[in-house]
């Protein structure tokens, strides 16, 4: 498995043999060097999105477009893609899991909002926000999206056992550094957590060092834009 992260709050993430693209809005992304976006999106299979806000779905539709892969996420944002843009998606909901090209993806909730930037400015329904428990190659890595810490977190852990944390922690717009680190503490059993949705744009934060403090005995790695994490397989987990 390779964990790539684009900056902000995008990633390509291999697992099994899908190579997905996690709310590529590259175009927005101000941590994204564009003079390496065909390396960043090269084998593409999906793309799949948390929620429609533009710092997570700009330039998604044309992206799609020009890879010619599916968009994958809640059904009433991949619906109106699907029929205003014409692309090929693949819409489903919270509790739904969904098979891409051997990864299981589940839809969880995420305490968020959801929308689009319409004509003068009006926003634009985009359904729910959500994360994912992406499950493959023994290991299940809890995508949070866009979130604060919720109860919901309790059973979410309890039942999916992810191993595996991509939180975002940047603050302001989501949990910052040390919310995460005790929803991670409180909910999960964590081997490895990677802070996301940070070191971006001006108000959010840049030092994962309270994220780090929160989880002792968690392996917490700041990634860094386009230099792959790589997790070995394992045994034992399940969806």
């Amino acid at each position: 498995m390779k964990l790539t992260w684009l900056g902000h709050g995008s990633w390509r993430i291999e697992i099994e043999k899908a190579v997905i693209l996690v709310d590529p809005a590259l175009d927005a992304n101000p941590s994204f060097p564009e003079d390496r976006r065909d390396e960043a999106v090269a084998g593409t299979t999906h793309i799949l999105i948390t929620h429609g806000h533009g710092d997570h779905t700009s330039g998604v539709p044309a992206l799609a477009k020009r890879l010619g892969v599916p968009v994958v996420g809640i059904a009433d944002l991949v619906t109106f893609w699907s029929e205003s843009e014409g692309l090929d998606g693949t819409g489903f909901n919270k509790g739904g899991t969904v098979d891409l090209n051997g990864a299981k993806v589940t839809m969880v909730a995420a305490s968020h909002s959801s929308a689009m930037e319409g004509r003068g400015g009006q926003p634009i329904y985009a359904g729910h926000e959500s994360g994912y428990m992406i499950a493959g190659e023994g290991h299940v890595v809890y995508f949070s999206g866009d979130t604060d810490i919720m109860a919901d977190m309790d059973w979410m852990g309890d039942l999916h056992k992810p191993d595996i944390g991509i939180l975002c922690a940047g603050g302001h717009y989501t949990m910052d550094m040390a919310r995460a680190g005790y929803a991670a503490r409180r909910y999960f059993d964590f081997k490895t957590v990677i802070p996301s949705h940070y070191r971006s744009f001006a108000v959010l934060a840049t030092d994962a060092a309270p994220l780090r403090v929160a989880l002792p005995g968690v392996e917490v790695i700041e990634p860094e834009v386009l230099n792959p994490i790589e997790i070995a397989p394992r045994t034992g987990a399940t969806a």
